[in-house]
This record gives structure tokens, sequence and C-alpha cells, in this order.
């Protein structure tokens, strides 16, 4: 008799730790985990203020706040409040075919900076070469391993204001508004793409 008692206690127990287990893995079925950055607690990426990037895009390039202030101001109008940025240098050059190869850090707030490398080719209405820096504002770029890819220049979006060239970039939904100072910043590398890359890549392809 004590042993049906023992058996029979043992046998509830065992139910009752094993129900709410098919309950949990049955509601888990119903209910999946969503995917890494689409789940409740997910934050996107914090952004760049206009100020901020007045500031920094003016000692970066050396131009007055003034001049930083009318093209960042043109970037915020199309695009918003970035969540990162390059900063780095580049060297072009062009004779019909272009190619452009560059190297920088990305910046976004919350995270170390990563360096990151780009080259691309390009059709470009010059003939000749010419280095300088760059500075390019980065749209919907929630993680840095989100910038290693081709962007395409997007037809009709190169202009300049205050001295500085920009245009922009586009891949899926990040874009990436390049901007150059200086002689010689051969917009027409909008026609083509620049593949972002981890390390140098000598081949632009």
């Amino acid at each position: 008799m004590d042993r049906r008692i023992l058996m029979s206690s043992g046998l509830a127990l065992a139910g009752s730790q094993l129900v709410p287990g098919l309950v949990r893995a049955q509601d888990q079925q119903a209910h999946p985990m969503p995917p890494p950055g689409e789940g409740p607690n997910y934050q996107p990426a914090p952004t760049y203020s206009e100020a901020e990037l007045v500031h920094d895009v003016s000692d970066f390039f050396g131009v007055t706040a003034e001049a930083a202030g009318a093209v960042i101001e043109r970037i915020f109008k199309d695009n918003g409040r970035p969540t990162g940025y390059i900063a780095g240098t580049e060297t072009s050059g062009a004779f019909a075919l272009g190619l452009r190869y560059g190297k920088g850090l990305l910046y976004m707030k919350e995270r170390q900076p990563v360096t990151v490398f780009w080259q691309g080719p390009s059709i470009g209405w010059d003939f000749g070469g010419n280095a300088g820096r760059t500075f390019t504002l980065c749209y919907n770029l929630q993680y840095p391993d989100m910038i290693y890819r081709r962007f395409p220049g997007v037809e009709g979006s190169a202009y300049f204001i205050a001295g500085l060239g920009v245009n922009y970039q586009r891949a899926e939904d990040i874009t990436l508004a390049p901007i150059r100072a200086g002689v010689g910043l051969r917009l027409g590398a909008a026609i083509g793409y620049l593949a972002y890359s981890r390390t140098r890549h000598i081949t632009p392809f």
C-alpha cells in the first residue's frame, strides 16, 4: 500500500514538472523569440545633432562654421539626423574610368571607432587625380558591421555648397553622404559605387 502511494506521488510530481515544460515549449512555438535587433527591448542607434556635426566638419576641413553649417543644414534637410559618420582621407584619379581609394574611422555613439576602407570605380568627366579629406554622414546605420557592403551613387544627387561637395550613396535603407573639399572633387564618382571593407583591397571591383 505504501509502495503504491509512493509511486503515485512520484508520478504526480513528475507530471507537475513535465506539464509546465510542455506548456512553455508550446508557448515558445506559438510566440517565438524575435530576432536580434527587433525585440521589445531594441533601441535604435543614437543620432548626432546638427550642432555637433557643424563643429566636427568645421574642425575636420578647417573651414568656417558658416560654411560647414550651410552644407550640414542641406544634408539634414534631405535626410535628418545621422547615426554615425566616417572621417578619413582618400585618393582618386580618372582617365575616362575613375578609381577611388580611402581609409577612415567610423564613429557611432556608445561604440568604439572602427577602421573602414573603401574603394570603387566610377565614370568621371575629368582627367587627372587628387587626394583629400572625406567626411561621410551615415544614415540608418544601426551597427558598425552594416557599413561593409557596396554603395552605388544616387544619380543627380551631387552638389556644391560653400566650397564643399556632396553626393549621396545608397544601399537598401542605408544612405551615405560623403562631403569633400578642395579642387578636383570629382563628383562624377556619383556614377559608380564604393565598396566599404574591413581591409584594404587593391582591386576596386
